[in-house]
């Protein structure tokens, strides 16, 4: 239902009319400060809460040592009030100890489950943010207590709110558990399909194919692209993220990196081309090869190899560089370079790459399984993305 008194929300289930009551948050919460070192007691650390979303990234049900920290019970809520703008936050189901700089919070004549949403909202977040301290800056309790928030005076409404938007969370965290067991199907996927180091077939295979693979090498199979921007023709400078493949540099660091009037040095990169990116990082420890699936062209900094398959299904051999084979010829074969964070190897050697390759119909039946792969993971991570939208959206309109 809508409504449009200032003292409650936009939007509200049916059956409740009172208007909310203002209350301090020290009204509605108590702050839990029992000390505790019990051994027995998993502890929760800041790197432990995924931020933004409230859970855990890992099992810390036998994280036991002896550290002092904050006892809590079921129903407790913990707020990091360390760097408030993490949205670092928990709603605990088990008892345990809270390490760090969390506040611990207990529902005082008023819903757990509500409260934890209400902090989720724009409202607590803006004073949380009030935070003192520049270096590690934290939330400052003397403003957050004696802020007024709107509740609902009825116990029923305030549980309904917070059943709402626990249902959401659990519809977001089923979704994020198929997105991560896709992923992890790929991967496993991506470790069978290729042969194994010495081996010349994989060791999953679709039914009718029983050739041996052979070992071409990349020089082989691709050409080097080394045409230039003259008179810079393409404007739209790309770059090549490990996670997210290449992508417009605007879109990226959300503004143009490279300098206009230098465009002209900088190689044409076509739909279709690959490139390497010698930028080593936790997701791509030797450097990133991917391919432009951008559907335009654009240009990248002389910095990167830019290669174009001649020979081979696109997609296998796009999906054979989402892997991690060719990680061991670019580790035996790199040069030790000046940077940490670039690896060095010469186009010469990096051209001797040896790339596994089957018959043309068995690389497009891998090249296909593995899109359709990404094509779920796509779907999943977009239907994630809505609802947590959506949550957003609602945060906004069932609360004052």
């Amino acid at each position: 239902m809508m409504a449009n008194n200032i003292n409650v929300p936009e939007i509200r289930f049916n059956g409740f009319t009172d208007a909310w009551t203002q209350r301090k948050f020290s009204e509605i919460v108590k702050r839990v400060s029992e000390q505790s070192n019990a051994s027995n007691l998993p502890k929760v650390e800041f790197e432990d809460i995924i931020s933004d979303e409230g859970r855990l990234n890992k099992d810390i049900s036998q994280k036991f040592d002896n550290r002092k920290g904050i006892a809590f019970e079921p129903d407790h809520i913990l707020y990091g009030k360390l760097r408030p703008y993490l949205k670092n936050w928990l709603f605990a189901n088990f008892k345990g100890v809270a390490l760090g700089d969390f506040w611990v919070y207990e529902a005082i004549n008023s819903s757990p489950t509500f409260n934890y949403y209400l902090i989720q909202g724009e409202k607590y977040q803006e004073v949380a943010n009030l935070s003192t301290g520049t270096k590690m800056p934290r939330s400052d309790w003397n403003v957050v207590s004696e802020t007024d928030f709107f509740i609902p005076f009825d116990m029923a409404e305030q549980t309904a709110i917070g059943s709402f938007f626990r249902n959401l969370d659990d519809i977001i965290a089923a979704t994020q558990r198929q997105v991560a067991g896709l992923k992890q199907l790929k991967a496993a996927y991506l470790q069978q399909m290729f042969p194994q180091a010495g081996e010349c077939v994989p060791r999953v295979r679709f039914a009718g194919f029983t050739e041996k693979w052979e070992l071409r090498e990349l020089g082989t199979i691709s050409i080097k692209v080394s045409d230039k921007n003259k008179g810079i023709v393409y404007s739209e400078t790309l770059t090549n993220s490990a996670e997210r493949g290449i992508v417009s540099q605007r879109d990226f660091f959300d503004k143009d990196i490279s300098n206009q009037k230098n465009l002209d040095g900088y190689f044409i990169v076509q739909p279709n081309d690959f490139v390497y990116n010698p930028r080593i990082s936790n997701h791509a420890p030797v450097g990133p090869i991917k391919r432009n699936l951008l559907g335009r062209t654009g240009v990248m900094s002389p910095l990167y190899y830019v290669f174009r398959i001649t020979d081979g299904d696109l997609t296998f051999i796009e999906k054979y560089f989402e892997s991690i084979y060719w990680h061991e010829f670019m580790n035996l074969n790199g040069d030790n370079g000046v940077r940490a964070d670039r690896f060095n190897i010469k186009d010469s050697v990096f051209e001797k790459m040896p790339i596994p390759f089957p018959s043309l119909a068995e690389q497009t039946t891998i090249g296909n399984f593995l899109r359709n792969l990404d094509m779920q993971i796509e779907t999943q991570s977009e239907k994630m993305e809505k609802l947590k939208q959506l949550k957003a959206a609602y945060l906004q309109k069932m609360f004052v």
